[in-house]
């Protein structure tokens, strides 16, 4: 069952393969496996490649969260890279400035950027070639400009009244008021210097040395908090990745602060029912993965935070014994309506996820962003960064919230991404972005090929659902709904009503997620690449 009106032919490769929403940074990925680069090398590439050319969704002023697949030791690394709030940032310093909510756009909306940082950590831990001709692409897209996509063009169309606020991003994306289109070109040759000094000089240009003394300092003049030490601070986090089993698969997601968690609890709360004996799509199997949904949201909003800030039962919420105590709370004939603890997070989708595999079976699933479009619209004059508003979207201003603004401390995120192993191979490499909605699509891929083993075309393709609200405090009041897009029929919709549940359709390019997925086939090394019609992207292969 696909989409109405969407449909791409399944990519095959064996010597590498890149998903990606930009068709350049693909491109960028491939060229790279092709000079003799490995797949860590080529994900660097594509992700550099991407902070120039994905301009709303992400960029060396955002972050990134990572997992990666090392052949040759059969381990899988995770690597978040998400920044703290400014030096001075509580809530009552806000409150003071009469704020009852985070600031969505400038200078107070924004996080210490991680994305650089994960680039090096990755280039040191994984890479073999050197970080100037990974980031050479970037470099020359950002010098020479690049064509604009349809979907950069409407976003760009849309974010005019952010950009305009601020006379360095202005300049850039709005040069003589006049707003760049689908065909055009766009150059941003500050940016090229940024990367360009990033690539001699490493991280610590932008962390301690002259680049990041300019972004505090034009941060500062704007009213901003950070303190050159905020930046000089930051280190990428590497760790051992949060898992669970599903089937015959071992799932693995990125640890908090991104919310990946719901993924695993989410599998193991339906783990316990014969999805595929109750079909794809249909009312039944819908129901039940909908109302797991809703016990994984509501322990996120009540539990989930910065882990160096607060304590809360990770291990718990993602074990099998939880699940198989929480599982009898959905009934198999009703939908619930429960109550929804306020959590700020992130919830209009604007990231970007791409995903990379070797013929040697190194694998790489990195998702980064800006949160909003265009994040908080503030680039930092001199220096071409547009800088996220992830402190904005994801903090609270609520006394004793979980997700309560203080110097130094993380957002939880809905930034995450997945891989699997199968008898110890990689099997699945995918993710999403759109917010809330990217651990329910994650639900919706996963099950799709293994409990129903669809062709992994199929699987992205498939229409959707979205159980909303989810954790953004801008629509947690909506009453609950399914969302469903164009495509599902009409008798699943009726008997979705009669279980209870209020369906109302999705409006296409909403929160719809663009999913890039490779699966790999065990046996023969073949590497297959699904690209999301719902984007710009495209599955390139080698």
């Amino acid at each position: 069952m696909v989409t109405a009106g969407l449909s791409r032919s399944l990519v095959y490769g064996r010597r590498g393969m890149v998903c990606s929403n930009s068709p350049l940074a693909a491109t960028a990925g491939i060229q790279v496996m092709q000079a003799g680069g490995n797949a860590f090398d080529a994900a660097l590439a594509v992700a550099a490649t991407e902070a120039v050319t994905l301009i709303p969704l992400c960029g060396m002023g955002g972050d990134s969260f990572v997992l990666l697949y090392e052949a040759a030791t059969g381990q899988v690394t995770g690597v978040n890279s998400s920044g703290v709030a400014a030096t001075g940032a509580t809530a009552d310093y806000y409150h003071a400035k009469g704020y009852r909510t985070m600031p969505l756009e400038g200078p107070h909306s924004i996080s210490v950027p991680g994305e650089v940082a994960a680039w090096e950590e990755i280039h040191r831990r994984f890479c073999t070639k050197p970080l100037p001709q990974l980031l050479d692409t970037a470099i020359g897209y950002a010098e020479a400009g690049f064509p604009v996509s349809p979907g950069i063009g409407r976003s760009l169309e849309h974010g005019v009244g952010k950009l305009s606020q601020f006379p360095a991003s202005a300049a850039i994306y709005r040069p003589g008021g006049n707003v760049k289109a689908e065909g055009d070109t766009l150059a941003n040759p500050d940016l090229a210097n940024s990367l360009r000094a990033v690539a001699q000089s490493g991280a610590a240009e932008f962390y301690q040395g002259g680049l990041a003394r300019q972004m505090v300092k034009e941060l500062g003049k704007a009213g901003g908090l950070f303190t050159e030490s905020d930046f000089a601070g930051h280190r990428a986090e590497v760790y051992e990745p949060i898992a669970t089993t599903y089937r015959d698969h071992l799932v693995y997601q990125t640890r908090p602060p991104s919310q990946g968690f719901l993924l695993l609890e989410m599998l193991n709360l339906v783990e316990g029912f014969d999805l595929a004996a109750l079909g794809q799509n249909r009312a039944p199997s819908i129901h039940l993965m909908a109302e797991a949904k809703k016990i994984a949201y509501a322990d996120r909003n009540r539990l989930a935070g910065d882990p160096k800030f607060i304590e809360w039962p990770l291990d718990e919420l993602i074990g099998k014994d939880y699940a198989h105590r929480r599982r009898p709370e959905i009934d198999p004939n009703r939908a619930a309506d429960p109550a929804f603890a306020l959590s700020p997070a992130d919830g209009d989708g604007n990231t970007t996820y791409f995903c990379v595999a070797d013929g040697a079976g190194n694998c790489v699933s990195w998702i980064h962003s800006l949160s909003n479009a265009f994040g908080s619209g503030f680039v930092a004059a001199g220096t071409g960064v547009l800088f996220n508003n992830r402190a904005g979207r994801g903090f609270s201003l609520a006394p004793g919230h979980p997700n309560v603004i203080e110097p130094g401390k993380r957002t939880m995120h809905t930034l995450n991404c997945y891989l699997t192993l199968q008898d110890g191979q990689p099997a699945i490499i995918g993710g999403t972005p759109g917010g809330d909605f990217q651990v329910q699509c994650g639900l919706q891929i996963l099950t799709n090929l293994i409990d129903y083993g669809m062709n992994p075309q199929d699987a992205v393709e498939a229409p959707r659902w979205w159980s909303f609200p989810g954790t953004d405090p801008a629509s947690l009041e909506t009453p609950l709904e399914l969302r469903v897009e164009a495509g599902m029929p009409a008798a699943v919709v009726k008997e979705l009503e009669a279980l209870g549940h209020r369906v109302a359709p999705r409006r296409p390019g909403i929160n719809d997620g663009k999913v890039q997925l490779i699966i790999r086939d065990r046996q023969t090394g073949t590497l297959k690449g699904a690209s999301d019609p719902r984007g710009d992207g495209q599955a390139a292969a080698w």
